[in-house]
């Protein structure tokens, strides 16, 4: 098989990904994730059942697809960083950047869609459960990165990575909480920034010596 018919077959299997990913985020949107069966994602995107398994293993992945493209964000941003910028300070430059930019992935945008995607997560039990498999992930990766770059044992590199990833998502949270509540994006950024500073200073407190 020459490298033009793999090239080809992999962008048919990211497509038919894409569609499921996005058939199944608009019916559960509509009528709710519990109500939603497997069987009728797969029936409207037109493929068996076992065809999007194979793609997806579990229904929860279906949704968090979504923000797939962000795995292991956080340990690009340590192995990309500046000369020698510590890692917590690159960290922290980098989530205000996106904070800026109102990456939904920060929780900082109002754009209707991103909320509605926002509400469906953090309002499904199962959802947020099958996060936590797609935070470990994340957590190993920026362990894997912090080990790299500090020197420091694995348990150490594991541990500051487990209280990075928890401190993003839950200042994520607290983001897409401010625009649930009525705010624009534009009237969270200040918030969302203080917030940064206040979660940074504290990692700093207890990680600085090592990764400072």
């Amino acid at each position: 098989m020459n490298e033009e018919t793999t090239g080809l077959r992999e962008r048919k299997k990211q497509r038919t990904r894409q569609l499921l990913s996005d058939t199944a985020i608009e019916l559960f949107l509509q009528r709710g994730f519990d109500q939603v069966p497997v069987a009728e994602v797969a029936a409207v995107a037109e493929v068996s059942k076992p065809t999007l398994f194979r793609y997806f293993p579990a229904k929860e992945d279906l949704v968090l697809h979504r923000i797939a493209d962000h795995q292991g964000e956080a340990a690009r941003v340590v192995r990309a960083r500046a000369g020698e910028q510590p890692p917590l300070v690159t960290l922290r430059s980098h989530l205000h950047e996106r904070i800026d930019a109102h990456d939904p992935v920060t929780g900082v945008s109002d754009l209707a869609p991103v909320l509605a995607f926002h509400d469906l997560v953090y309002s499904t039990p199962s959802l947020l459960a099958r996060l936590v498999h797609y935070t470990g992930r994340d957590e190993e990766e920026l362990a894997g990165a912090l080990q790299e770059v500090g020197g420091h044992e694995a348990l150490t590199a594991r541990l500051a990575a487990a209280q990075i990833i928890t401190v993003h998502q839950r200042l994520a949270h607290a983001n897409w909480r401010r625009i649930a509540d009525g705010r624009t994006a534009e009237q969270a950024v200040p918030g969302a920034h203080a917030a940064a500073d206040h979660a940074y200073d504290l990692l700093g407190a207890g990680l600085g010596a090592a990764y400072g």
